[in-house]
């Protein structure tokens, strides 16, 4: 019965190589040469190869167990672990938990390959490669915020469904901020953003998407439409009293930095906040500051520029005043004017002439007050009773009505034309 040996690429070479050198057509520094190997090597290799042939070429290692093998026990121990606690983790991140809570010494490829063979994580299949064009980072940390929110359901279903807003810095992939909020709203914006100004100042621009909270994207005729430069958001309307540049990107590829750190938070924040049992949005926001910290320690890199691009706010400039809803009403005679389907009435001293048909500014906070302001004045005033709204008609639409009320149908007879049955 012939006899199987399994030998390498290499192994194989060298059997032609020895042969020579066995029968004296080349030398052993020659050989050493060809081989890649010492002198000294090579001769020792010469000599198993004279004593046992072929065999003498194959590594003395192939077919035993490493001496730096992972125990048996060890990965069993691994994998109870994770499927207890980690069952649908990545390898990565069990990796960190495994060696924050439970002395795993493991490597992330030693586990890949464990949790695989486990039957506990299923690796992804590769996907058909898309190339976008890559954009440099900004050199400086302030230069770029990317912000965005990510509707997902963050606490499973142990709590509400709820988006997360995120601030992520372009030039050194920080998270800058992070809140969890009912929904992706105007106020929910203009709350976040005065807690970024408040820690850090004011950056040069944020990066958006084309969300009708950053513009408008009405194309009706007579409505102000994108291409209108009078058309701003509340949102737009208020980076530009802060001078904040806002830049819209034109796919959600433009801003990958933002929607590659919303997947990554999709995976890890859900995870970690299960792991504590947070279930609603006040607890995840309390949670949020240490998570950052950690995601920052981890991932965040060095901007090229040190010098930090956020600005100061201006000692004219108050969020509190600037980061609320705005808009311009003309009183009437009466001094009155409609705001929130509510009709409000300014109290003043003043002769009413003065203030007719002015223009006046009202604002509305996040709690919902409402105020009002003439030539940086404020107004005093008050919710006065609101008629129900009247629809103006004319004599021959409430003829139309009466008709309707007192004529009476009429009935055609029996021999009427209209009762024939036509075929």
């Amino acid at each position: 019965m012939p006899e199987y040996l399994n030998m390498s690429t290499k192994e194989i070479d060298r059997v032609s190589v020895m042969k020579e050198l066995v029968s004296k057509e080349i030398k052993a520094k020659r050989a050493a040469e060809i081989l890649g190997l010492s002198v000294r090597q090579v001769k020792r290799i010469k000599k198993r190869f004279v004593q046992e042939g072929k065999f003498g070429l194959v590594h003395r290692s192939r077919g035993r167990i490493s001496n730096h093998r992972t125990p048996p026990a060890e990965t069993t121990r691994v994998l109870a672990v994770i499927r207890e606690k980690y069952s649908d983790f990545g390898p990565t991140l069990a990796l960190e938990k495994l060696k924050e809570g439970h002395g795993v010494t493991l490597s992330r490829e030693t586990l890949r390959k464990v949790m695989i063979e486990g039957q506990v994580w299923k690796p992804k299949k590769k996907r058909a490669l898309v190339i976008h064009q890559t954009r440099r980072r900004r050199e400086r940390e302030g230069e770029l915020v990317q912000m965005d929110g990510s509707p997902h359901k963050w606490f499973e279903e142990r709590g509400p469904y709820c988006t997360l807003l995120v601030m992520i810095d372009d030039a050194t992939g920080k998270l800058k901020h992070l809140r969890f909020v009912p929904a992706e709203t105007t106020a929910a914006y203009f709350e976040a953003v005065g807690d970024y100004l408040t820690l850090y100042g004011k950056p040069m621009a944020f990066y958006v998407d084309k969300h009708g909270v950053f513009r408008v994207n009405t194309q009706k005729e007579g409505a102000c439409s994108v291409t209108d430069s009078t058309g701003l958001t509340q949102f737009g309307r208020a980076m530009t009293e802060l001078s904040i540049g806002l830049i819209f990107a034109g796919s959600p590829q433009a801003k990958g930095r933002v929607e590659k750190a919303n997947e990554t938070l999709q995976d890890r924040l859900v995870k970690e906040m299960r792991l504590r049992a947070i279930s609603t949005i006040e607890e995840g926001n309390a949670y949020l500051p240490q998570f950052q910290t950690e995601f920052n320690y981890r991932f965040a890199i060095d901007p090229l520029n040190p010098v930090d691009a956020h600005r100061p706010l201006l000692s004219s400039e108050h969020p509190e005043k600037i980061l609320l809803v705005k808009e311009t009403r003309r009183l009437s005679k009466n001094l009155e004017f409609c705001y929130g389907n509510k009709l409000y009435q300014v109290q003043t001293n003043r002769p009413a002439y003065a203030l007719r048909h002015a223009p006046v500014t009202v604002t509305e906070d996040r709690d919902g007050a409402v105020m009002a302001y003439y030539r940086f004045q404020r107004l005093e005033i008050a919710v006065a009773e609101r008629l129900p709204n009247l629809r103006v008609v004319d004599a021959k639409e409430i003829y139309r009505e009466v008709e309707k009320v007192i004529r009476t149908p009429l009935i055609p007879a029996e021999n009427h034309p209209w009762r024939r049955s036509f075929i």
